[in-house]
């Protein structure tokens, strides 16, 4: 399923969100925030009514899931609440959001509905592991795991979109113009290693050698980057520019996460693009306290332990795909 024509792909997003909360809660379809969102752009409520449907065409799968994954599932409620005189009937509703839950953070396979469509656009994508990628220019493209580009190298132009995820370019030379788009922004190349990483809204683009020119809008405010520079766009607006170690921060494509003083959250959030399911923080205190060091990204479970023993917490693994932090 694709966004309709009065929806973009970051509305069904949006709308997917907020279906799987008031799924949760229901209570939340007559809550002011839910309505505001319903009204402020009619494709919201087209966004919505596909998010319903592509919701209710995964009902079969969870069910199945439910079924055979029943008794680790069970184990899973018990471990995570005990309540007293819980009925059969309740057991199994709780089960079944369990299963859906499962399903949507990618135990079957690693299914999620935005990547769907995002896939579907896509040239080229990562799973939970890099890729390297030669484009028809011979410009070299390395995927952060978890990401997806589309390429149209038509009418005079080299276009990158980065749909998902990140990538690192090193763009070769042929007198055509360079462009990569990424969260309705724009970076135009006028040198030749770089980074574009999509944020939650918005993007962030880092230098390593040469220069690019970032728009956060096409046609709008153009601000250039150097060597060991990144800049972040959100809503159409531009950030400061800010002086940092490219070698470090782009450490991803030799097979580490570096950090100083990073809250563990976006730690967290990093190393859940190596891991094939989903990692779950619970803990909001424990999300905010920071971290240092560097870690491998070809083992994010070993990771985790080490940060475990050094800041107090534990996991639990549902069926070797979904991880609870707490």
């Amino acid at each position: 399923m694709s966004p309709s024509p009065s929806t973009t792909e970051a509305q069904l997003q949006a709308a997917l969100h907020w279906l799987s909360r008031i799924n949760e809660q229901p209570a939340q379809a007559e809550g002011p925030a839910f309505k505001r969102w319903l009204l402020a752009d009619p494709g919201h409520r087209d966004a919505y009514a596909q998010a319903q449907s592509l919701w209710r065409s995964s009902a079969a799968p969870a069910l199945r899931l439910a079924e055979e994954e029943g008794d680790s599932l069970q184990r899973y409620l018990d471990a995570m609440s005990r309540p007293v005189g819980r009925s059969r009937r309740q057991w199994a509703a709780a089960l079944a959001t369990a299963a859906c839950l499962v399903l949507a953070v990618g135990i079957a396979g690693g299914w999620h509905p935005g990547h769907w469509l995002q896939d579907m656009q896509a040239d080229y994508r990562s799973a939970e592991g890099l890729r390297q990628i030669t484009l028809a220019d011979r410009s070299q493209v390395t995927l952060d795991a978890g990401s997806a580009i589309a390429v149209d190298f038509t009418g005079g132009e080299r276009r990158v979109r980065l749909l998902r995820g990140a990538a690192f370019f090193q763009v070769s030379h042929t007198g055509e113009a360079f462009r990569v788009e990424a969260a309705g922004g724009e970076v135009r190349v006028l040198g030749t290693q770089f980074e574009v990483r999509e944020l939650d809204d918005g993007a962030q683009v880092t230098v390593r050698r040469g220069r690019v020119a970032v728009s956060p809008t096409p046609g709008g405010t153009v601000r250039e980057l150097t060597a060991d520079r990144q800049v972040s766009y959100r809503a159409g607006r531009l950030g400061a520019i800010q002086a940092i170690d490219s070698d470090n921060r782009l450490a991803w494509r030799q097979g580490w996460l570096s950090y100083h003083q990073a809250p563990l959250a976006q730690v967290v959030d990093d190393l859940g693009r190596y891991y094939p399911g989903r990692i779950l923080l619970l803990d909001e205190k424990l999300a905010q306290r920071t971290v240092s060091g560097s870690f491998p990204v070809a083992e994010p479970m070993q990771a985790l332990d080490s940060l475990g023993q050094v800041l107090g917490f534990s996991r639990q693994t549902l069926l070797g795909r979904l991880t609870l932090i707490r």
